[in-house]
């Protein structure tokens, strides 16, 4: 066995040593002379805006880009990785924010796909099988690998991409906003893995927003700011603010602006009474669910993803209509077949920002302004020609344009397509395009799910800006901590039920968490995720 290499003062040499590395995208400069050391067998973390080159650095450690300038070293040895084999070969393994998986296949042939080690598949499957059940023995990484990939949760297939990077030889890890869809107990199960990862001797680098969990997790974290590290330090040596300002480079406020706000009327702009949504197989997803909204007021709705929320959105904005129930909004009546459907839903000023921005908030081969107007192109202000059949296209150009400076979207280019921008960036077009309407009522799911510190601060003022003229705001997020900071009263759900509200003062993370684990009907229900 040959002796590990040194690091200048003698002890061992970093796993990984990105030395002045330097990266440019056209007029971008994506990495500017960025010198990072991760210690073997730690977790790494990585945080800094959208935009300031964390993701970039990633991908050229893992041979997607190469660098202009500068130089890598894995374990004190000179490397070039022209790509991801010879990264692989390295012992790198990369896990994507968004999933690199064959939905049609089975999470074991997933892992076998390019890493077939015998020529007959029958062979193959055994060998790579027992490889898989001892790995999972030994890391904590439960998967089936039988089930097809598009029928595992977000959870499980998190844990068969890290399965496939280490059955590959993965001895550095990365991941790229591992959490970003996942649930509370899910990302607690993920942290014990990585931890048992750590244990084993695995070096990780963790790409991510979310400072408490670098706190929780990290032993050491960088910050990058403008394609620069502006620090590096022991996570004994910092805290989540001090993160949060070297990331944004000003002081940040993400807690709660002020008291609750009063309502300015008692009269509800939107009343919901007994909704219920079953699918196909009965289960029941949403179950007697009733609630109010009111003018000048944020309606937070905790608890769990999985558990209704998604349901109770949906038929609010007139995307399905329930199985059971009644709708008020602005003094109109729905009900049974003559449920509201989005046209409608517009045209009496209630708007709706949905949980997957990418699913149904935009088109993503859309150019920018195409995206500000989605959902309003057939109003008179867009309309264009003698029959107002077509649409203004300078007008949506210059609409778009005073869009993005209002809401700081970067970059500020309405030709630019929409899957070119960052999540983050997505979504403040997305809430200038509703918020922009001016609504009397304003639906809003997961608002800064994968979105940065800068972004989250933001979005969350414009939130309460809206609530302050006047709107009725009804927001869904699984994040705690964003239900405490805006809401004025709180909804709390639980397999498909609504079990508890409460004033915002008489809310805190246990009694939240108590009325989201609150036991149902014995009714036959849609599956909670439950805590390890």
């Amino acid at each position: 066995m040959t002796e590990p290499s040194r690091g200048s003062r003698g002890g061992p040499a970093p796993a990984v040593r990105l030395c002045d590395i330097s990266k440019r995208f056209g007029a971008v400069q994506a990495n500017r002379a960025v010198s990072l050391s991760v210690a073997p067998g730690t977790v790494h973390g990585l945080v800094g805006e959208n935009g300031a080159g964390k993701s970039t650095l990633m991908a050229i450690l893992y041979g997607y880009y190469h660098a202009d300038e500068g130089h890598i070293e894995i374990n004190g040895q000179r490397v070039h990785i022209g790509n991801s084999q010879q990264a692989i070969e390295l012992g790198i393994g990369m896990v994507h924010q968004h999933f690199m998986l064959v939905e049609t296949l089975s999470a074991l042939d997933n892992v076998m796909l390019g890493a077939e080690p015998a020529f007959f598949l029958s062979r193959a499957k055994r060998q790579v099988r027992e490889q898989l059940e001892a790995l999972m023995r030994d890391t904590g990484l439960t998967v089936r690998l039988d089930a097809i990939v598009a029928d595992l949760p977000v959870g499980e297939l998190q844990r068969l991409e890290i399965l496939k990077a280490l059955y590959r030889g993965a001895k550095i890890l990365i991941l790229d906003e591992p959490t970003a869809v996942l649930t509370p107990q899910e990302t607690d199960q993920l942290f014990e893995v990585l931890r048992r990862l750590r244990e084993r001797g695995t070096t990780i680098l963790l790409i991510t927003h979310k400072l408490r969990e670098v706190m929780a997790l990290c032993d050491a974290v960088t910050v990058m700011r403008a394609g620069a590290v502006i620090k590096t330090c022991a996570i004994g040596e910092t805290s989540p603010e001090d993160l949060a300002e070297c990331m944004v480079g000003r002081k940040v406020n993400l807690g709660r602006a002020g008291g609750a706000a009063l309502p300015q009327s008692d009269e509800p702009v939107l009343k919901a009474e007994g909704l219920s949504v079953a699918s196909g197989a009965g289960v029941h997803l949403l179950t007697h669910a009733s609630l109010s909204l009111r003018p000048g007021e944020i309606v937070g709705v905790a608890g769990v993803s999985g558990n209704g929320q998604s349901e109770l959105l949906e038929v609010l904005a007139g995307m399905r209509a329930p199985d059971a129930g009644s709708l008020q909004v602005a003094g109109r009546h729905f009900h049974g077949a003559r449920w509201l459907d989005p046209r409608t839903a517009r045209a009496l000023k209630l708007a709706h920002v949905p949980e997957d921005r990418h699913a149904l908030g935009m088109v993503l081969s859309f150019p920018a302004w195409e995206t500000a107007a989605l959902g309003y192109h057939e109003q008179d202000q867009y309309a264009a020609g003698p029959l107002g059949l077509g649409m203004n296209q300078r007008h949506l150009r210059a609409t778009t344009a005073a869009m993005m400076e209002e809401f700081d979207v970067r970059p500020r280019n309405p030709e630019l397509g929409s899957s070119k921008f960052s999540g983050g960036n997505q979504q403040k077009l997305i809430l200038a395009r509703e918020i922009g309407q001016q609504p009397a009522v304003l639906l809003v799911g997961q608002p800064t799910r994968g979105v940065d510190i800068g972004a989250i601060e933001f979005i969350h003022n414009q939130l309460r800006r809206l609530r302050d003229a006047g709107c009725a705001i009804l927001l869904v997020s699984s994040e705690l901590d964003e239900i405490l900071a805006l809401a004025d009263r709180v909804i709390v759900m639980n397999a498909g039920r609504i079990t508890g509200e409460l004033a915002i003062d008489e809310c805190s993370e246990k009694n939240l968490g108590l009325l989201m684990s609150a036991s149902p009907s014995n009714e036959k229900t849609a599956e909670t995720v439950t805590a390890p």
